[in-house]
């Protein structure tokens, strides 16, 4: 919500103008990050299910397809904003999306393994360490929206590793 005057004014497209554009139906995640309440989270809640595909493919076109899911992101996210005049709203979490999948490549087996790279991604994106917090605030448009999850997942896929690497020497 932004304000305009005294009248507030919904920054997201409605559910139906959502379902029918495919830049705000890619931007919104399918329309997961249309949920009022932590919209981000429910987006990498939902970016799980295309990570199951990506999980079938060997780590070259996991990469292959998180590149291009990246660089289109730039593009779309940049549409969706520019449409819209704002900033990064919340609603759009395709940068969630890949900020996840970031995060969990060549994650080893285990639901402990989601859990926590889930978690940890959620909590570089939410505390914004340098440079994440220097992206989100120096970046406009879809690089902007793209480039602070894309180093929040750098971070999280980087303590996952050394996380599951150390357990590994104790077992």
């Amino acid at each position: 919500m932004r304000k305009v005057g005294v009248i507030a004014i919904s920054d997201s497209p409605g559910i139906r103008e959502t379902f029918s554009d495919p830049i705000y139906l890619l931007v919104s995640g399918f329309g997961s990050g249309l949920v009022r309440k932590a919209p981000g989270t429910c987006g990498s809640l939902a970016a799980l299910l295309p990570f199951l595909l990506l999980t079938q493919f060997p780590p070259w076109l996991y990469l292959t397809c998180v590149a291009i899911a990246f660089l289109s992101g730039i593009f779309i996210c940049g549409v969706a904003v520019k449409r819209l005049k704002v900033k990064d709203p919340s609603w759009i979490v395709w940068d969630e999306f890949v900020g996840l999948w970031i995060t969990l490549f060549l994650m080893p087996q285990g639901w402990h393994y989601l859990l926590l790279g889930f978690l940890l991604f959620r909590f570089f994106d939410i505390l914004k360490p340098w440079p994440v917090n220097y992206f989100d605030r120096n970046l406009d448009g879809g690089l902007g929206i793209m480039m602070d999850d894309a180093a929040a997942g750098v971070y999280a896929f980087t303590v996952l590793q050394l996380t599951a690497s150390g357990v590994h020497l104790f077992l």
